[in-house]
């Protein structure tokens, strides 16, 4: 029986969770640690931690940033530094299909990451956003992946782009090489 709690507690320990450690390059430059929810969207921290191992964010463009909001990244198909299309930045995604919703309870707090998508709930990709204050007439509307652990200030540095879009201008904040961690 001892054993028996003993593997259930290194089951649950935090060296098991998933995360991401983003190097971010450009107005903003340092690393931002990510605790992704496993728990709370198995199949979104599986599509991108999929995504991270092959290499396909390393390089991919901060293209919509929107001061007292969000910081939005991921469009793999679009959005590279080196040989992207940033006037389509923000319109791709992987090879991988599509997902389907997990909505949760997990509020949208300051620091929070979610999965963008188009109209549809069931069309999230491989983009996401990294909110820089609350926002929580997102909660229940789009799926919470995770939250920033370290790196906030690095976060808060990111280029911030123009208009009601929030698109960048000029050379945008790059996720120079993204990593997952256990």
């Amino acid at each position: 029986m001892r054993k028996l709690a003993v593997a259930f507690s290194l089951l649950a320990s935090p060296a098991l969770a998933t995360g991401l450690q983003i190097e971010v390059a450009g107005e903003a430059n340092g690393t931002v640690t990510i605790d992704l929810f496993e728990d709370v969207a198995p199949q979104h921290v599986a599509q991108i931690t999929a995504l991270a191992e092959e290499g396909a964010y390393d390089g991919v463009v901060f293209h919509r940033v929107i001061d007292g909001f969000m910081a939005q990244t991921g469009d793999v198909e679009f959005g590279k530094l080196d040989g992207g299309d940033m006037g389509m930045a923000g319109r791709g995604g992987s090879d991988l299909p599509d997902l389907p919703a997990e909505f949760s309870d997990t509020p949208f707090d300051r620091g929070v990451v979610g999965m963008a998508r188009s109209q549809s709930p069931d069309s999230a990709n491989s983009q996401f956003f990294i909110m820089f204050q609350e926002g929580y007439f997102l909660n229940g509307q789009y799926t919470v992946v995770g939250t920033v652990t370290d790196g906030m200030d690095v976060i808060d540095a990111i280029k911030r782009g123009q208009g009601q879009n929030g698109a960048v201008i000029g050379q945008p904040d790059v996720m120079a090489d993204v990593t997952v961690t256990e």
